[in-house]
């Protein structure tokens, strides 16, 4: 069995909240969801409808945005490795809140449950670093090891795992219980080199996609107990999840596929854009840009394409805000 467990709020996110479009319910609030996806080489966040893919806005940003994450509390977080800065955005309305500069080369982010703090690998540094949403400044950090990369925080917000590099032989275990004071707890091994790292719904497994392989495991975040394996497209894979589901995209296969939490089994796959690296779910939807063609792909909960809307040259990452 690899997971049974489904973490309330993951379903309320992915459920009460479901798009118009996509799922036949109401959005939150009468507001329509949005996705915001990087535009890496053009210095903007492009602001699409997701019930009607709409562009709404290009939001400008200092160069280089490549990841995105949102969370509680309205608050966006976007990594510019290449300038060393990270933009704190509130999402509704969409607007640039403040800039952090003087980094390394931040690369992802995880934002804790109650929205106050986020947590930024710096691969450059090898760091995991906290920033204080509420005040918008760097709060602290910690040393992780070269490379840090994807980050998943569990769903009580207790415990992070950062992948040591692109091709990863190692994964940081870190206690953030106390946000202001991260301590790396341990390492762990991976079965082959990882990529992406995500938290199951439930909290109690870990998500482990590869680097150069055609796998995946599934870990007991515990550390106890051993890894299932799964066969996947072209590497590097990366994860999100819905109701008892696992999506997972495969750029160089042009693909996203579904995998029962239950079983591991695939369940669809649904072809993609070339380049469809990184995917995210939310609001009932789940969204992948396109790196290569400047798309970003809607899917719905049951993982059947909905639209393909162009966004821009080249798309990095995208979130969904409900």
């Amino acid at each position: 069995m690899v997971d049974v467990k489904l973490d309330r709020r993951a379903f309320l996110g992915l459920g009460l909240a479901a798009l118009p479009a996509l799922a036949g319910l109401r959005a939150t609030g009468g507001r329509e969801p949005i996705a915001l996806a990087t535009a890496d080489t053009e210095a903007h966040v492009v602001v699409v409808a997701l019930g009607s893919g709409r562009v709404l806005r290009r939001l400008a940003t200092v160069d280089d945005p490549r990841s995105i994450e949102s969370g509680p509390g309205g608050h966006v977080v976007v990594a510019h490795s290449a300038v060393g800065a990270i933009s704190l955005l509130t999402a509704r309305p969409v607007r640039v809140r403040r800039v952090l500069r003087g980094l390394g080369a931040p690369r992802y982010t995880a934002i804790a449950p109650d929205g106050a703090h986020a947590f930024v690998t710096d691969g450059e540094r090898g760091e995991v670093l906290v920033v204080d949403l509420r005040r918008g400044r760097i709060a602290g950090g910690v040393e992780v090891g070269a490379g840090a990369r994807h980050v998943s925080l569990d769903p009580a917000g207790r415990t992070l795992w950062a992948a040591l590099g692109s091709s990863a032989s190692a994964i940081a275990v870190v206690d953030v219980s106390e946000p202001l004071r991260p301590r790396l707890r341990r390492l762990v091994r991976p079965p082959f080199l990882a990529h992406d790292v995500a938290f199951s719904p439930s909290g109690r497994r870990v998500w482990v996609s590869a680097g150069r392989e055609r796998r995946l495991a599934v870990l007991p975040a515990a550390g106890s107990g051993r890894p299932v394996l799964l066969a996947a497209d072209a590497a590097p894979q990366h994860v999100s999840f819905g109701h008892g589901v696992a999506f997972v995209a495969s750029g160089d296969g042009a693909s996203v596929r579904v995998h029962g939490l239950a079983d591991g089994r695939v369940r669809r796959v649904a072809r993609v854009p070339y380049g469809s690296y990184n995917v995210q779910t939310g609001a009932g939807a789940v969204v992948t840009p396109s790196l290569s063609r400047g798309t970003l792909t809607v899917l719905d909960r049951a993982g059947r394409v909905r639209r393909e809307v162009d966004v821009a040259r080249a798309a990095h990452d995208s979130c969904v805000v409900s």
